[in-house]
């Protein structure tokens, strides 16, 4: 095995730090390709494996990142041109047989899918397209500045932007714990009002400017990469986790590929991994399925559809997406106010006090008296166990009498324990004349759960959720921009108000592997 560092020239003439792996023996191989600004020395091990099982493996710092000079700007068009001349630079080298995978998870499947996506339609085999790959390995993707910043409800996504920008933006290094410092020097940090400017008072916890702030909440504009994967023709493997936060991204994006598609979604977060506590056989291991998987996406073994395996929570099944995202098998419907679906507990009225916001970071709910600050509903307990893949929604018949209101949906699933476990959660902004009842959906993302025997469903609806979310100021003025707060009044109506979860009727379970790589 060979391990050496070069520097790829982009059009512009600036070098990019490029990591190399190549196998033992003098014959040209395939080649998966890692562009990252996370720092390519993370990656030593993954190429490392890619490299033992016949594959020539690269990892590059993007511009302006670690050991690449230039300027950091995260993404723009340079990552697409940039990508491109890393896959013509890698056709250009004797150990390479012309064959390109372009792999990546989180901003690093942004680069790999801008490469993929440079020339859409160009189709995969024995004659390539330069600068663009045969196949795209993105995992956990960002698609943009717009999908990271917001929901495709609205909502703008604060914590998790502040986090990332503190860590990594503007600076050619990463400082993953800036955020955490900068709160506990500061702990009203995130209340800063307006957000457009927060970055002022972050630049003080972290020691730096962020100048590129303001920028990441300019564009409006969701869906671009999605579009253009639909006229794509190259297999794509999408991975992802049912408790990462781009999840739906991750659905959409192989939904509308129009290539062989395939999706994976296991009991993970954003970092890929299962809680410490979950089985083993909840496990994958993702590494030799990308082998695999790549290998029978160059070689053309892969059916011309669209289907892979969703986890059932840690139980270790699987079922197959093609029965349960599109569309689920059979949507249950929970009433609100009924014994038998959501029985109301309290806060068919509530106030929404942007000033005393409900906690994202809190699954604790309030117990005694006084004015409610959301909605909150039980199930009585699940009589037999309850398999659910597929898309949630709830749809609610409410009120606010302010002219723009978020609507939060929090579900939770409580144990016979009465352990709290995260199950769905959506968001949504509706803006409409104040004091006019309206239907509202919210869509709570796509499951994979197994609930035991025992366990109550436990729905909250609130007005906020925060710091996830921004406070909305409910004065019809942008989040962003906002500084000034007013409280809102909310009602919800439970007879035009229902939970729908997507229940898997028969269980025709699948090996995830086989299942991907058919």
């Amino acid at each position: 095995m060979n391990t050496r560092t070069v520097s790829v020239l982009t059009p512009d003439g600036t070098p990019l730090a490029t990591d190399v792996c190549l196998p033992d023996g003098d014959r040209p191989r395939p080649a998966v390709l890692i562009r990252t600004p996370y720092g390519r020395d993370a990656h030593r091990a993954e190429l490392r494996g890619w490299a033992a099982r016949g594959f020539a493996a690269l990892a590059q710092d993007v511009r302006g990142r670690h050991g690449s000079p230039g300027e950091w700007h995260p993404y723009r068009d340079h990552e697409r041109t940039d990508g491109a001349a890393a896959v013509a630079w890698v056709r250009a080298q004797t150990w390479s047989n012309g064959e390109v995978v372009a792999v990546g998870a989180s901003y690093a499947a942004y680069c790999a899918l801008v490469t993929a996506l440079d020339a859409p339609g160009a189709a995969p085999g024995p004659v390539h397209r330069e600068g663009v790959p045969d196949a795209v390995i993105a995992a956990v993707p960002a698609l943009g500045l717009t999908e990271t910043a917001r929901e495709p409800g609205g909502p703008e996504r604060l914590w998790a932007r502040a986090g990332w920008w503190a860590a990594h933006g503007d600076r050619s290094d990463s400082d993953p714990d800036a955020l955490e410092r900068a709160l506990a020097d500061d702990p009203r940090l995130l209340e800063h009002l307006p957000v457009a400017r927060l970055a002022e008072r972050l630049a003080t916890g972290i020691g730096r400017e962020l100048p590129s702030w303001p920028r990441l909440w300019a564009d409006r504009q969701r869906g671009r990469l999605v579009a253009l994967g639909s006229a794509a023709r190259l297999p794509l493997l999408a991975v992802g986790g049912t408790r990462d936060p781009f999840a739906e991204d991750t659905v959409a994006l192989w939904r509308d590929w129009g290539g062989p598609a395939r999706l994976l979604l296991g009991p993970w977060g954003h970092r890929l991994t299962a809680d410490r506590s979950a089985p083993a056989r909840a496990r994958v291991n993702l590494g030799a399925l990308y082998v695999r998987w790549a290998r029978a996406a160059l070689a053309g073994r892969l059916e011309p559809t669209r289907h892979g395996a969703i986890a059932l929570g840690d139980s270790g099944r699987w079922h197959s997406t093609h029965r349960a995202v599109s569309p689920p098998e059979t949507e249950r419907r929970w009433p609100f106010g009924s014994p038998t679906g959501l029985r109301l507990l309290h806060g068919a009225e509530f106030s929404a006090d942007p000033e005393r916001p409900v906690r994202s970071d809190d699954l604790a709910v309030p117990v005694d008296g006084g004015q409610a600050d959301r909605c909150l509903l039980l199930s009585p307990p699940l009589p037999r166990p309850l398999d659910l893949a597929g898309a949630a929604v709830a749809r609610i018949n409410a009120t606010a009498d302010t002219p723009s209101a978020d609507w939060a949906v929090r579900l939770t699933a409580l144990d016979p324990s009465g352990r709290a476990d995260p199950l769905a959660f959506g968001i949504v902004r509706r803006t409409g004349p104040p004091g006019e009842a309206a239907d509202i959906t919210v869509p709570l993302g796509t499951l994979g759960s197994r609930l035991p025997a025992g366990t109550r469903l436990r729905a909250e609806i609130a007005g906020h959720h925060f710091p996830a979310h921004a406070r909305n100021p409910h004065t019809g003025d942008d989040p962003v921009t906002a500084t000034r707060l007013a409280p809102s009044r909310r009602t919800v109506n439970p007879r035009g108000s229902a939970l729908h979860l997507p229940v898997v009727a028969r269980r025709r379970y699948v090996e995830p592997v086989p299942e991907i790589c058919r």
